[in-house]
Protein backbone atom coordinates (compact mmCIF):
# COMPACT_ATOMS: atom_id res chain seq x y z
CA UNK A 1 0.00 0.00 0.00
CA UNK A 2 1.34 3.22 -0.69
CA UNK A 3 1.73 6.03 1.51
CA UNK A 4 0.53 9.32 0.45
CA UNK A 5 1.63 12.69 2.00
CA UNK A 6 -1.02 15.25 4.04
CA UNK A 7 -2.88 16.74 1.60
CA UNK A 8 -2.32 20.26 2.93
CA UNK A 9 1.31 20.55 4.66
CA UNK A 10 3.15 23.55 5.06
CA UNK A 11 6.71 24.36 3.50
CA UNK A 12 7.18 28.21 4.49
CA UNK A 13 5.57 31.00 5.94
CA UNK A 14 6.96 34.88 5.44
CA UNK A 15 5.95 36.30 8.66
CA UNK A 16 7.70 39.35 7.13
CA UNK A 17 4.61 40.10 5.20
CA UNK A 18 1.77 39.79 7.90
CA UNK A 19 4.15 42.25 9.93
CA UNK A 20 5.06 44.75 6.74
CA UNK A 21 0.93 44.94 5.12
CA UNK A 22 -2.60 44.70 5.71
CA UNK A 23 -3.77 41.51 3.78
CA UNK A 24 -6.74 41.83 2.04
CA UNK A 25 -7.52 39.12 -0.38
CA UNK A 26 -5.89 35.87 -0.58
CA UNK A 27 -5.45 33.64 -4.11
CA UNK A 28 -3.95 30.74 -4.44
CA UNK A 29 -1.45 29.65 -7.02
CA UNK A 30 0.73 26.98 -8.70
CA UNK A 31 4.47 27.05 -9.31
CA UNK A 32 6.44 26.41 -12.43
CA UNK A 33 9.09 24.70 -10.81
CA UNK A 34 12.29 22.26 -11.63
CA UNK A 35 12.89 19.08 -10.45
CA UNK A 36 16.32 20.17 -8.05
CA UNK A 37 13.88 23.05 -6.68
CA UNK A 38 10.70 20.10 -5.79
CA UNK A 39 13.75 18.02 -4.00
CA UNK A 40 14.98 21.21 -1.85
CA UNK A 41 11.40 22.04 -1.03
CA UNK A 42 10.93 18.86 0.53
CA UNK A 43 13.90 19.48 2.47
CA UNK A 44 12.76 23.03 3.52
CA UNK A 45 15.23 25.03 1.96
CA UNK A 46 13.52 27.67 0.79
CA UNK A 47 12.87 31.18 1.77
CA UNK A 48 10.15 33.70 0.67
CA UNK A 49 10.63 36.53 2.95
CA UNK A 50 12.72 38.96 -0.11
CA UNK A 51 9.80 37.36 -2.16
CA UNK A 52 7.72 39.40 -4.39
CA UNK A 53 5.25 38.77 -7.41
CA UNK A 54 5.22 41.09 -10.84
CA UNK A 55 2.57 40.89 -13.34
CA UNK A 56 4.85 41.51 -16.57
CA UNK A 57 3.04 40.42 -20.29
CA UNK A 58 -0.26 38.88 -18.90
CA UNK A 59 1.47 36.38 -16.76
CA UNK A 60 2.42 36.44 -12.86
CA UNK A 61 6.28 35.33 -11.99
CA UNK A 62 7.78 35.77 -8.18
CA UNK A 63 10.89 37.15 -7.75
CA UNK A 64 13.26 37.16 -5.24
CA UNK A 65 11.86 33.78 -3.23
CA UNK A 66 15.44 31.77 -2.89
CA UNK A 67 15.18 28.04 -2.98
CA UNK A 68 18.94 26.44 -1.99
CA UNK A 69 19.73 23.44 -3.66
CA UNK A 70 20.71 20.25 -2.11
CA UNK A 71 24.24 19.09 -2.70
CA UNK A 72 23.16 16.09 -4.09
CA UNK A 73 22.04 18.44 -7.94
CA UNK A 74 23.04 16.43 -10.54
CA UNK A 75 26.35 17.17 -12.17
CA UNK A 76 24.28 18.70 -16.12
CA UNK A 77 22.28 20.91 -14.02
CA UNK A 78 23.55 24.44 -12.97
CA UNK A 79 21.01 25.44 -10.37
CA UNK A 80 19.76 29.26 -10.24
CA UNK A 81 18.50 29.45 -6.36
CA UNK A 82 16.65 33.42 -6.85
CA UNK A 83 15.43 32.37 -10.75
CA UNK A 84 12.09 33.95 -11.34
CA UNK A 85 9.44 31.22 -11.02
CA UNK A 86 6.37 31.45 -12.93
CA UNK A 87 2.85 31.34 -11.56
CA UNK A 88 -0.24 29.58 -12.61
CA UNK A 89 -3.66 31.51 -12.70
CA UNK A 90 -6.56 31.32 -14.51
CA UNK A 91 -7.09 34.89 -16.77
CA UNK A 92 -9.68 35.81 -14.53
CA UNK A 93 -7.85 36.14 -11.49
CA UNK A 94 -4.72 37.58 -13.81
CA UNK A 95 -7.33 40.49 -14.47
CA UNK A 96 -8.75 40.72 -11.18
CA UNK A 97 -4.94 40.90 -9.76
CA UNK A 98 -3.68 43.10 -12.52
CA UNK A 99 -6.89 45.44 -12.10
CA UNK A 100 -6.02 45.94 -8.18
CA UNK A 101 -2.45 47.04 -8.99
CA UNK A 102 -2.48 49.01 -11.73
CA UNK A 103 -5.84 51.14 -10.63
CA UNK A 104 -5.62 50.95 -6.75
CA UNK A 105 -1.83 50.50 -5.86
CA UNK A 106 -2.19 47.32 -3.97
CA UNK A 107 1.16 44.87 -3.97
CA UNK A 108 1.11 41.33 -4.11
CA UNK A 109 3.26 39.42 -2.16
CA UNK A 110 3.74 35.93 -1.41
CA UNK A 111 2.46 34.44 2.23
CA UNK A 112 2.72 30.91 1.97
CA UNK A 113 4.08 28.05 0.35
CA UNK A 114 2.23 24.56 1.03
CA UNK A 115 1.60 21.30 -1.07
CA UNK A 116 -1.92 20.29 -1.72
CA UNK A 117 -2.45 17.35 -3.33
CA UNK A 118 1.36 16.81 -4.53
CA UNK A 119 1.66 20.02 -5.74
CA UNK A 120 3.29 22.65 -4.52
CA UNK A 121 1.10 25.91 -4.15
CA UNK A 122 1.75 29.25 -3.35
CA UNK A 123 -0.86 31.53 -1.03
CA UNK A 124 -0.56 34.86 -2.07
CA UNK A 125 -2.43 38.53 -0.70
CA UNK A 126 -3.42 41.17 -2.07
CA UNK A 127 -1.89 44.01 0.19
CA UNK A 128 -1.19 47.41 1.31
CA UNK A 129 1.93 49.20 3.00
CA UNK A 130 1.34 49.56 6.76
CA UNK A 131 3.09 52.69 7.62
CA UNK A 132 5.25 53.03 11.07
CA UNK A 133 2.35 54.35 13.12
CA UNK A 134 0.21 51.39 11.92
CA UNK A 135 3.10 49.21 13.00
CA UNK A 136 2.97 50.56 16.58
CA UNK A 137 -0.98 50.60 16.68
CA UNK A 138 -0.62 46.22 15.95
CA UNK A 139 1.69 45.97 18.58
CA UNK A 140 0.23 47.78 21.04
CA UNK A 141 -3.36 45.92 20.14
CA UNK A 142 -1.44 42.16 20.12
CA UNK A 143 0.10 43.63 24.00
CA UNK A 144 -3.30 44.37 25.06
CA UNK A 145 -4.94 41.30 23.95
CA UNK A 146 -1.55 39.21 25.68
CA UNK A 147 -1.99 41.08 28.81
CA UNK A 148 -5.96 40.59 29.06
CA UNK A 149 -5.50 37.02 28.46
CA UNK A 150 -3.02 37.08 31.64
CA UNK A 151 -5.68 38.86 33.65
CA UNK A 152 -8.11 36.48 33.14
CA UNK A 153 -6.05 33.33 33.54
CA UNK A 154 -5.25 34.84 37.12
CA UNK A 155 -9.04 36.14 37.88
CA UNK A 156 -9.88 31.88 37.61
Amino acid sequence: MKQTQNTNTMITINRKALHDYFIEDRFEAGVALQGWEVKSLRAGHVQLDQGYILLKRGEAWLFGASITPLKTVSTHITPEPQRSRKLLLHQRELNKLLGYVERRGYTIVPLTLHWKNNRVKLEMGLAKGKKSHDKRAMEKERDWQREKQRLFKLKR
